[in-house]
């Protein structure tokens, strides 16, 4: 098969220049579980291991990946007063948010209807219909009850096929971990 002059033109554009410029960064949504287990102070051996995990990812990976938030976990840290709030919420501050749109609202409101999610529309409904209509790669959260299930990706996936809509993964920290850091 011969190649045409276009073909060999953009073979030598793309010789000209650096693979990294062709990688863009994954997208991931970080929910209110993360700056908590980052900042955590509970000494219940299960809870330490998380929040040991929490901090290597944030640390040493989360450069890798372009972070976004919303003011919905802004929202549920401002929740009460507990130590360590004003770090959390300076945590996420950080990030990039994710508008909060009527259409945000609609997935919320479906996700409810079809029993996906808690009947919270301030909830784990939310994150996740942000994540979904941002079109972010990723979720990452400690919510394993109701978000980082695979009972729940599976229905939320047929839910977000039936409306058009790409599923983020859903993952914890650990699970964006290397090999060597376990």
């Amino acid at each position: 098969m011969l190649i045409g002059t276009s073909q060999i033109n953009s073979i030598a554009w793309v010789r000209l220049y650096p693979p990294s410029i062709f990688i863009m960064k994954k997208v991931v949504y970080v929910e209110t579980t993360i700056p908590s287990f980052y900042f955590n102070q509970r000494t219940q051996p299960e809870i330490v291991t998380l929040a040991k995990w929490t901090c290597q990812w944030w640390d040493n990976y989360s450069a890798n990946f372009e972070l976004v938030s919303s003011m919905a976990v802004v929202e549920e840290l401002n929740y009460g007063n507990y130590p360590k709030q004003a770090e959390k919420l300076e945590f996420i501050q950080k990030l990039n948010f994710l508008p909060i749109t009527s259409e945000v609202i609609e997935i919320v409101e479906i996700y409810i209807s079809r029993q996906v999610m808690p009947a919270d529309p301030k909830g784990d409904a939310l994150h996740v219909a942000l994540a979904t209509h941002h079109k972010c790669d990723i979720l990452v959260s400690w919510n394993c009850r109701h978000i980082v299930n695979y009972n729940k990706f599976e229905h939320l996936r047929k839910i977000n096929t039936l409306l058009g809509l790409n599923t983020p993964m859903l993952v914890t920290p650990l699970g964006l971990l290397t090999g060597e850091d376990q």
